[in-house]
């Protein structure tokens, strides 16, 4: 079996999200979502999630694209990696991995997804349109 793991907010999920979900199956048979919590939200993008941490989780579990899905946790994406032990772990094309974490990963084949159709569907692109 070769698994792929993913990393997102994905708040709200959207097409985007499931085109990036898409992508990362074909690179292997079993995919994990990791979304973020409410409070990693808060402190990388300075507000509140859009979405509670429950409902985008059951969001993602409800597209029928992934195979399974975890709430990140507080000890960080090291320690998750570590438990799950991925093939390959996907980012998105606008992700960067943390400083803090390339050279811990260096162990692991890192792809960087293509986008879809960036200028529509990317979650701060949304935001910005539906507040106006």
């Amino acid at each position: 079996m070769k698994k792929v793991l993913v990393f997102g907010t994905f708040d709200p999920l959207h097409r985007g999200h499931l085109d990036f979900f898409q992508q990362a199956k074909k690179l292997g048979n079993y995919l994990v979502a990791v979304a973020a919590t409410d409070d990693k939200i808060r402190a990388e993008k300075s507000r509140e999630p859009r979405q509670p941490e429950k409902e985008r989780v059951e969001a993602i579990k409800n597209s029928d694209l992934t195979d399974a899905v975890i709430l990140g946790e507080k000890s960080g994406e090291y320690s998750l990696i570590n438990k799950i032990k991925p093939d390959i772990i996907a980012i998105g094309y606008d992700q960067q991995i943390p400083p803090a974490l390339k050279k811990e990963l260096k162990k692991y084949k890192i792809v960087k997804l293509k986008p879809y159709k960036s200028k529509i569907y990317k979650s701060s692109k949304l935001a910005s349109s539906s507040s106006g």
